[in-house]
């Protein structure tokens, strides 16, 4: 037995004195194989562990475990130390005045190529850009948006809830109660972030998509003001004049509440099969801030007024690109990204 424990301490003497010696990969796996291998004096004293007598084979097999793992961990260092060294070497001969190769690493999709667009035209035009909360709360969703708990309205915006009873925020008007809070008038503020709907989903809908919402308060502010702010920014948006119309709508934040459409970009009001044949695209829901939300964000509706809008930005590529399915802005298909 002494003789073995003899034996187990020179192979982990000796193996650190060779590793010292070792200069590349090559000489180290002829080493380990030499400490470590299935021929190794030390996998020969592990096999033999067996046929020595009862009393003496748990102070060996313990020696040998000892040994077998200081070896595993200082020949893994090494290993560590040589590969490094190597791949210093091989960079040392790498040439980086030549000129790399042309690859494909990426694309910025077009949802958030408009969004750019989007927050560059408003940002011409004085506006500050804010982003909501994906999570929020049923006050900022609803409550101060005049849609009180049991409101009927709240039907029109079918929502998925947590179990804590927050809202994965269904439209970015969420965030009309906090901006008002944060600034004072005059306000001109736009919103731009994913929306949930709990919704089935076809070539024209689909249950998560980015909204751009906007508002715009002072004193003396009409719907004048909002059609000639919307209208020269869809103008902007498609790089030509673009004609706008409203429509009566209702939505509880706003009194009165419009639906507005655009003159159809697709065929120039001649009439085809995406506008109905009408010549017209309807494009977002506006109209002036309800009082009741004004007083929510803590502003004097008899000495200001504002107007409001909302509309989707992946509905606004469908119409600039000429895109016919909403669905494809999520099926991580590269060849429709590559496009844009």
């Amino acid at each position: 037995m002494n003789d073995t424990l003899k034996l187990l301490e020179s192979i982990e003497k000796s193996s650190g004195s060779d590793l010292k010696k070792v200069k590349n990969l090559k000489e180290f796996e002829k080493l380990r194989t030499q400490y470590l291998g299935r021929k190794s004096k030390l996998t020969k004293i592990l096999r033999s562990i067996q046929n020595l007598p009862q009393k003496d084979r748990p102070s060996v097999g313990k020696k040998s475990n000892e040994v077998r793992k200081a070896l595993e961990a200082s020949f893994l260092k090494t290993q560590g130390e040589l590969e490094q060294i190597q791949s210093l070497n091989e960079a040392s001969d790498i040439d980086v005045t030549i000129p790399a190769l042309k690859k494909h690493i990426g694309h910025i999709h077009p949802n958030t190529q408009m969004i750019w667009r989007i927050q560059d035209i408003f940002q011409l035009m004085g506006f500050e850009v804010f982003e909501p909360y994906d999570i929020d709360d049923d006050y900022h969703t609803f409550t101060s948006l005049n849609l009180p708990e049991g409101h009927p309205a709240r039907d029109i915006w079918d929502t998925f809830w947590t179990e804590e009873g927050f809202i994965p925020i269904t439209h970015t008007s969420s965030m009309q109660n906090r901006v008002m809070k944060m600034r004072k008038p005059p306000i001109r503020a736009v919103v731009i972030g994913h929306t949930f709907r709990n919704e089935r989903t076809d070539p024209r809908h689909e249950h998560t998509l980015f909204q751009c919402e906007g508002i715009y308060v002072d004193k003396g502010i009409t719907l004048s003001d909002m059609i000639g702010t919307l209208k020269i920014f869809f103008s902007k948006v498609f790089e030509k004049d673009v004609k706008v119309k409203l429509d009566p709508d209702y939505f509880p934040f706003v009194e009165p509440g419009n639906g507005m459409a655009l003159s159809c970009t697709l065929c120039d009001q001649k009439g085809c099969r995406v506008c109905k044949y009408t010549g017209w695209l309807e494009i977002l829901g506006c109209g002036m801030i309800h009082p009741f939300v004004l007083r929510e964000g803590g502003i004097d509706p008899d000495v200001y007024s504002g107007f409001a809008w909302g509309f989707g930005v992946d509905r606004l590529v469908m119409l600039r690109e000429k895109i016919e399915d909403i669905r494809h802005f999520h099926s991580g298909d590269l060849r429709f990204i590559r496009q844009f």
